[in-house]
């Protein structure tokens, strides 16, 4: 029987509401919320953290988070049975099976909880999370329409809810060092930023096994959610590099442009482009995706261009080639005036034009942005200071926004326009149309974070340039009835 219907929204919201009735079950934890006090660890001060998802990348965050010692995984949700047993096989003594999330958020025991669960449930996740006064860790990309990202910046907003995004490599030292040569100027006036991933899985792809029936223990009408309906395949299902071949998570662009265009945004502080123009298609691959091998974006900013460039078919990384074969390359190019820089993961590389510049410049660029605790410490140190980190939903959604518009621009196999101040697609209904996702009944994309809001003064401490995009919503002033995490704490959370 489909389980979408077992619990309504109307009794999950009830339950969220009441205190601890769906926890009576579950291993007694106090939450950090109950005992303890900001920065200060003890025995039974630690942050309760459910997981919804239990697939490959959930397994990795719960061996982030069994490191950390203020932290207890007390559920974990998951419609696949045999994925969620071996996950909470690995936290037994603390965390209860869920099979439907909605139940896991009524939890009034739970502090925070972690998405990680295949792209299209997203959105729909983090917004009933932050009305069910969770805070959030969501998994990249964070949304899959361009609707979506603005309904879960507003509920984050609404509901005061501390985020980060799961784009891990902005922690890491590498990408902060490439920030800081940006910033410090010695590359010169930057006009145009280049990018890419590519890998080549061949004609063949990731292979052709027949649709047929779900294995036992998969919920398979619950996995697909609001998402379209379609039969089930073992690939859709394997994993997360094997869902991007399938329209049904956008492809490897929204799969991977969020770790690699994060740069640029970051180092640049780039607001919303003003127009995305994308060609490609499925000019090569015949595996039993359907997703593009091939993606072409440019985006137009004032006075800037943005590039990204994807392929499943030909893995040639330019600067980045490294050793010889198949396999997959990215990276980044910040063409400035003086010079051009070139980064991934683990380079940073500088080719001076003439003699404006030397490559030995970038060495002595002072060390301006700190290094990170780590991408999940962050999170859980920002859980109890309230204050938000790095790759909250604020700052992510601008990153969000282009994907979408560039996703949009591929379907329409034109260019759309963009209104920064509004954010909207401005005269063009086709387009407009195509903004918000039609869910598959009975899920229903929250109204009440679709309408629109005035614009707001810019926060302290998040500047945004070239744009109005991170000045519309003003931080809450009043806590939703959920929220309990540091409850003195909780109207202080630093506005996104």
């Amino acid at each position: 029987m489909a389980t979408s219907d077992r619990l309504s929204r109307r009794r999950f919201l009830g339950q969220t509401a009441k205190a601890g009735a769906a926890s009576v079950a579950a291993p007694y934890v106090m939450s950090a919320s109950v005992l303890g006090a900001p920065g200060r660890t003890g025995a039974n001060d630690r942050i309760s953290i459910g997981l919804i998802g239990a697939g490959g990348q959930a397994n990795w965050h719960i061996g982030q988070l069994l490191k950390q010692p203020d932290v207890v995984i007390t559920a974990i949700c998951d419609v696949w049975k045999q994925r969620r047993d071996q996950a909470v096989a690995r936290c037994k003594e603390t965390a209860k099976p869920y099979h439907d999330y909605r139940d896991l958020l009524a939890r009034s025991d739970i502090d925070a909880v972690l998405i990680a669960t295949p792209p299209h449930w997203h959105a729909l996740q983090a917004i009933h999370a932050c009305q069910a006064g969770k805070d959030i860790y969501l998994e990249k990309p964070m949304t899959l329409s361009l609707a979506e990202g603005l309904a879960v910046l507003r509920a984050v907003r609404k509901h005061n809810r501390i985020s980060q995004i799961g784009t891990q490599i902005h922690a890491e030292a590498n990408y902060r060092r490439a920030v800081d040569i940006v910033r410090s100027g010695i590359l010169g006036k930057i006009n145009v930023a280049r990018t890419f991933h590519v890998l080549n899985d061949g004609p063949e792809g990731i292979g052709n096994p027949p649709a047929g029936e779900p294995p036992e223990g998969l919920d398979w009408e619950m996995w697909k959610g609001p998402g379209p309906d379609c039969p089930f395949n073992p690939l859709l299902v394997k994993s997360s590099y094997f869902h991007p071949s399938f329209m049904y998570s956008g492809g490897w662009t929204p799969g991977m442009a969020p770790h690699i265009i994060d740069l640029p945004y970051w180092a640049l502080e780039l607001g919303h482009p003003t127009c995305a123009t994308s060609s490609g298609g499925r000019y090569i691959v015949r595996d039993c995706g359907d997703a593009y091998d091939t993606h072409e974006v440019l985006w137009q900013y004032p006075n800037f261009t943005l590039t990204w460039h994807t392929s499943l078919v030909n893995s040639y990384g330019f600067d980045n080639q490294g050793e010889p074969g198949c396999k997959r390359r990215r990276g980044v190019y910040f063409h400035g005036v003086n010079g051009t820089m070139m980064a991934d993961y683990h380079v940073c590389k500088i080719i001076p034009e003439g003699d404006r510049m030397k490559a030995e410049d970038a060495e002595a660029v002072p060390k301006v942005i700190p290094d990170s605790p780590g991408h999940h410490r962050e999170w859980l140190d920002c859980l109890r200071s309230r204050k938000q980190p790095s790759c909250n939903v604020g700052y992510h959604y601008k990153i969000d926004i282009a994907i979408n518009l560039a996703m949009l621009s591929l379907k329409l196999g034109r260019s759309v326009r963009f209104d920064p101040r509004t954010e909207t697609v401005p005269n063009d209904p086709e387009a407009a149309k195509l903004v918000t996702p039609q869910y598959r009944e009975p899920w229903k994309l929250p109204t009440e974070y679709l309408g629109w809001l005035e614009p707001v003064a810019n926060p302290p401490g998040n500047p945004a340039r070239g744009s109005l995009a991170d000045q519309r919503f003003p931080r809450a002033i009043a806590s939703d009835s959920g929220s309990r995490f540091l409850a003195r704490n909780r109207l202080h959370a630093t506005a996104l």
